[in-house]
């Protein structure tokens, strides 16, 4: 019996083109050169990931301040990237990348925070930093920490990095009313699955970045049969949407049709994807 091909590696979690690949890949894909990558560190606050090398490509995902990341090409201002946090490749602009990876002293837990040029409330911003990033404090100055790469941040929308909040409603709930954005991880919008990733990463548990790679994890909790009912924390999954349940048939969810972040009824959220996809809920987790 002939042997079986392996499946196609899902180019979102690997890093290979025809003419470049991740040399941790090789004998498992085909391509001309091959790179072992660099690593650096995301220096700036929100970072685009672009399926492309182009600012109009589409936006696939956000790296935020302090990530950790394997760069395989840069060339005309864009780097090839793979996100060490969640594994996700893609394109995004070299500038925003620092050749010096620093440990991480805090995280940022306000939604968003301000980076001011001097320690003052008074001095413009022009940068913000999000939900769930991270920085290298190296001075302190009344009430803000100064950062390693520039700029103070207020220390009240920080916390050390040991910080977590076990509670994932509660960190979802702060997103309420947030633009949803495709492809967003941040605390200025998030997609459906960002805001489970960013909920379940802020409670210590690093789950997958898209919500189909959601759906077929167990980090994310064991399977329950389809025709279970929801009960409060777990994960509903229809084709492309992720929402979580908050018991009592109600549903939070970053969602396209209000273009936020909302709390609706189980059964509206339902119809409305079954009319995109017949398929109807397509995985039920229940975190441990």
């Amino acid at each position: 019996m002939p042997d079986r091909p392996e499946p196609r590696l899902d180019p979102r979690l690997h890093a290979y083109r025809e003419d470049l690949a991740d040399a941790r890949l090789a004998g498992r894909v085909e391509a001309r050169r091959w790179s072992e990558g660099r690593p650096a560190q995301v220096a700036a606050g929100i970072v685009a990931l672009h399926r492309r090398p182009e600012p109009a490509a589409p936006l696939d995902s956000q790296l935020l301040s302090g990530e950790t990341l394997r760069v395989f090409e840069t060339r005309a201002g864009w780097s090839w990237v793979q996100n060490e946090a969640d594994g996700y490749t893609g394109y995004c602009r070299s500038a925003c990348l620092s050749a010096e990876v620093r440990a991480p002293t805090h995280r940022v837990v306000a939604l968003s925070t301000p980076v001011f040029p001097e320690p003052t409330i008074k001095a413009p911003s022009s940068e913000r930093l999000s939900f769930w990033g991270s920085l290298a404090a190296v001075g302190e100055r009344g009430r803000f920490l100064e950062r390693a790469e520039g700029g103070w941040i207020f220390a009240g929308h920080l916390a050390e990095t040991g910080w977590r909040e076990p509670d994932r409603i509660a960190t979802a709930e702060r997103f309420l009313g947030l633009p949803y954005i495709w492809g967003g991880r941040s605390g200025l919008g998030v997609d459906c699955s960002g805001l489970i990733q960013l909920s379940f990463a802020a409670a210590g548990r690093a789950v997958p970045r898209d919500s189909d790679q959601q759906a077929a994890s167990e980090a994310v909790g064991r399977a329950l049969p389809l025709d279970a009912v929801p009960e409060r924390g777990d994960l509903v999954f229809w084709k492309g949407h992720v929402a979580l349940a908050l018991g009592e048939g109600a549903v939070l969810n970053a969602t396209a049709f209000p273009l936020m972040t909302v709390i609706e009824p189980l059964a509206k959220l339902h119809a409305r994807a079954c009319q995109d996809s017949p398929d109807g809920v397509v995985a039920l987790r229940r975190p441990e």
